[in-house]
C-alpha cells in the first residue's frame, strides 16, 4: 500500500504530557476531539484516499514520530498516540452510512484492520476488538432507541468498545456464566466478575454478558447482551485490578467487580435466542481474524527476507542456506494461506448475514491462522537469533504478542475437537468413516481432497480421544484451507 501525507486536520505527534507506563487511558478525559468537517470528509472520500491518510498516520506513529521507540513497550494507549491513530476515524469503517459510517464494507474494514496489524499487531487486535465484538453486534442487534447514539459517538467522540464474556472460574465453559440479572421495573440489575477484557479500564463501552437469575437463586440457559455505558454512574464498570500482561501491552487488561443498571433499551434483541447471538457473533470474529493475521504476517515475510539478505554468514547470505529457505519458505505458505481465508472471510463475514451455524469454518480459520502466526514468529526469532529476543526488536514482540491468539475467543486444543466432531457426525450419518471418501464429496474440501489421496485413505474406528480429536480437527482444518487456496488460485492469485 502506497502511504500519503496526514490532513491538516489530522493530530500531530507531540511529545509532552506523556507518562510512560500508563495503564489504558481513562474514560472521557482524553479522548481525541476531531473536527467536525475532517470527519465528514473522511465519511465521503474515496476508500483509497481514506486508508493512504490511515497508513500515513500509523508510520508517523511507528516509524518516525517521537514515540517509536517506547509505543511498543509502554503498557496501554500513550494519549498523543491514540489522539494521532484515532484522528483517522478508523473504526467508522465498521458502521453502516445509515448511522454516519462508512458503510460497514468488509473490504474496508479488511483492509483498515490489516494495515493496523503490519504496524502493530495488538493494534489491530484493538481494531478488531472494537469491530468485531462491540460495533458489529450493537448494528445487528441493539435496539433503535440506542443504535444511533452510541455508533455516533464512534464516530464523533472516537469512543471505544469491548465486550465483557469471560469469568475467572468460567473461561471457555461461557455458557455457564454466573454473572447474572434480574429485571426491575425500569432497568436491569446485572451483577457479576469478569476478567480478561481488551480494554480493561479504558472502553466507553461495554457488551455485558450475563444470565437471568431468579430468587431462588437458579440462572437461566440463555445468555443475554446488555450495553453498558461507562460514562453513566450506574453503568460504569469497576476494575479491580490490571493484569501485568506478558505481551500486547498497548492493551489494558484486567478484573472488574460488575454491579451495575442499564436501561431496559440496552438489552440486545437476538433473532433466534441468546446462545445463538453469542455464536454469530463469536463466529463472525473468526472470520474476520485474517484480517489481522495478513498484516501481521506481510511484516514477518519482509522482515525475515531483509534480514537474511542482510545478514553475511561464512561469506555468504543467510538466503543461501537451505534451512533458512525453508524457513521463508515456510512463512510465504502461511502468507498465502492466510490469503486465502481472508478472502473467503470477508465475503462471508457480513453483518447482514446468520454466521451462528458456521463453526466449522469459522473455528478452522480461527485455530489453524493462529497457530501459524505463532510458528512464522518462531521463524523469524529463529532468524535474527539473539538480536530478536531484545524486547525492542520486532521479533520477539511478534511471537509474545501473537501468542494468546491461540488462546482466546476460544483455545485451539478446545476448537480442534470442535472441527472433527460434526465432521465426524456426518460421516456416521452417510455411514462412511474413511476421510477421502467423505472429503471427496464434501462441499468444503472437495477439490483439496484429491490431492491428499493417500494420506486421507483410512478408516477410523470407534470413538477417538482427545488427543486424536485434536489431530483430526488440525487435519480438517488444514483441508479446508487447502480448499481455499485452490479456489484463490482459479480466480488468478499469482501462481508462484
Amino acid at each position: 500500500m502506497q502511504s500519503a501525507s496526514p490532513t491538516s486536520s489530522s493530530a500531530g505527534l507531540s511529545p509532552e504530557n506523556t507518562q510512560d507506563n500508563q495503564i489504558g487511558i481513562q474514560n472521557n478525559t482524553q479522548k481525541p476531539q476531531v473536527d467536525k468537517s475532517h470527519i465528514d470528509k473522511l465519511m465521503t472520500t474515496d476508500f483509497q484516499s481514506f486508508i493512504e491518510n490511515y497508513i500515513s498516520d500509523l508510520k508517523e506513529v511507528f516509524e518516525t514520530g517521537p514515540y517509536v521507540d517506547v509505543v511498543h513497550t509502554t503498557r496501554g494507549f500513550i494519549p498523543e498516540v491514540f489522539r494521532k491513530i484515532q484522528s483517522g476515524v478508523p473504526l467508522s469503517t465498521f458502521i453502516p452510512k445509515r448511522y454516519g459510517g462508512r458503510g460497514a464494507q468488509s473490504e474496508e474494514t479488511f483492509s483498515m484492520v490489516e494495515a493496523s496489524s503490519y504496524q502493530s499487531l495488538p493494534l489491530g487486535l484493538t481494531m478488531g476488538i472494537n469491530g468485531a465484538l462491540f460495533i458489529q453486534p450493537v448494528v445487528r442487534y441493539a435496539q433503535d432507541a440506542i443504535r444511533q447514539g452510541v455508533l455516533t459517538r464512534f464516530i464523533e467522540k472516537q469512543a471505544m468498545g469491548g465486550l465483557m464474556l469471560t469469568e475467572p472460574d468460567y473461561g471457555s465453559d461461557a455458557i455457564h456464566m454466573q454473572t447474572n440479572y434480574q429485571e426491575k421495573e425500569n432497568h436491569y440489575h446485572i451483577r457479576g466478575t469478569k476478567h480478561w477484557q481488551g480494554l480493561t479500564g479504558m472502553a466507553d463501552f461495554w457488551l455485558m454478558t450475563a444470565r437471568k437469575g431468579s430468587e431462588d437463586g437458579k440462572l437461566g440457559r440463555q445468555i443475554e447482551f446488555f450495553v453498558c455505558d461507562d460514562s453513566q454512574a450506574e453503568q460504569k464498570i469497576a476494575v479491580e485490578e490490571y493484569y501485568d500482561n506478558l505481551g500486547v501491552h498497548m492493551i489494558p487488561y484486567g478484573l472488574n467487580q460488575v454491579d451495575v443498571k442499564v436501561p431496559l433499551t440496552h438489552k440486545l434483541e437476538p433473532i433466534k435466542g441468546g446462545i445463538r447471538m453469542m455464536m454469530d457473533v463469536l463466529h463472525r470474529s473468526r472470520l474476520q481474524f485474517p484480517a489481522m493475521g495478513i498484516g501481521f504476517l506481510r511484516r514477518l515475510q519482509e522482515e525475515a527476507l531483509k534480514h537474511c539478505q542482510e545478514r553475511i554468514v561464512g561469506a555468504k547470505p543467510l538466503t543461501a542456506y537451505d534451512q533458512v529457505q525453508k524457513r521463508l519458505s515456510e512463512i510465504q505458505s502461511y502468507l498465502t494461506a492466510c490469503t486465502a481465508m481472508c478472502v473467503y472471510g470477508c465475503e462471508n463475514s457480513n453483518i447482514d448475514v446468520d454466521l451462528s451455524q458456521e463453526s466449522l469454518t469459522a473455528n478452522s480459520i480461527k485455530s489453524l491462522l493462529t497457530d501459524y502466526m505463532q510458528e512464522a514468529s518462531q521463524s523469524l526469532l529463529q532468524l535474527t537469533g539473539g538480536h530478536g529476543f531484545r524486547l525492542d526488536h520486532y521479533a520477539g514482540r511478534a511471537t509474545v504478542d501473537s501468542r494468546p491468539f491461540q488462546i482466546f475467543e476460544g483455545s485451539n486444543d478446545i476448537l480442534y475437537p470442535q472441527i472433527a466432531e460434526p465432521v465426524l457426525k456426518m460421516m456416521r450419518q452417510k455411514k462412511e468413516m474413511n476421510p477421502f471418501k467423505f472429503l471427496k464429496e464434501f462441499e468444503l474440501t472437495s477439490k483439496a481432497s484429491d490431492y491428499l489421496k493417500d494420506a486421507l485413505s483410512f478408516e477410523i474406528n470407534g470413538n477417538l480421544s482427545q488427543r486424536k480429536l485434536v489431530d483430526f480437527g488440525q487435519i480438517i482444518s488444514r483441508v479446508i484451507t487447502m480448499e481455499f487456496v485452490i479456489n484463490l488460485s482459479e480466480r488468478g492469485f499469482r501462481p508462484e
